[in-house]
């Protein structure tokens, strides 16, 4: 990961944001990484999630995300509670639409944010990375062919 992010581990939470389902599997996938981190996850409150994420703090978010402007409003007000309540060191996400409220305002308070692009989009580039893509301090894509999409990415291997 970023060594922006790496030195920042002391300084703040980890926030982990995602939807449930394959993007918050993708981003347990990374123990290894954050385990030592001080964390905080953003997703649905789904019972595959809250299973998941037993012993973790969990703050849910509001879904369905797809083309419904109220939720990403009510997630747009989340982020923002969220990210004012907490010393956050860094936003990692990979997606979706639930990621791109908490990436902007991120992005505005000056805190890292890395974007993870899922494993089995590899011709075309998600709608939330296209959208996050602007704000973002560091994209990372799982397979050598995404970086067609994303010359600037950093190939980190598939998660899953």
């Amino acid at each position: 990961m970023d060594t922006t992010i790496e030195n920042a581990n002391d300084s703040g939470v980890l926030l982990l944001v995602g939807s449930s389902g394959g993007h918050l599997a993708q981003l347990l996938a990374l123990r290894p990484w954050y385990e030592t981190w001080r964390r905080c996850w953003i997703t649905f409150d789904t019972p595959e999630a809250v299973s998941q994420l037993d012993d973790e703090e969990m703050v849910p978010a509001y879904h369905p995300t797809t083309r419904n402007v109220p939720n990403l409003l009510r997630n747009t007000v989340l982020a923002w509670r969220v990210l004012r309540s907490r010393r956050v060191a860094a936003v990692v996400t990979t997606g979706a639409g639930v990621a791109v409220p908490f990436v902007l305002l991120a992005r505005l308070w000056r805190i890292p944010t890395v974007y993870i692009e899922v494993y089995d989009r590899i011709d075309t580039p998600t709608v939330t990375a296209r959208l996050c893509r602007p704000f973002l301090s560091a994209m990372l894509v799982q397979w050598e062919e995404q970086r067609r999409q994303y010359p600037e990415a950093t190939v980190v291997g598939t998660l899953l």
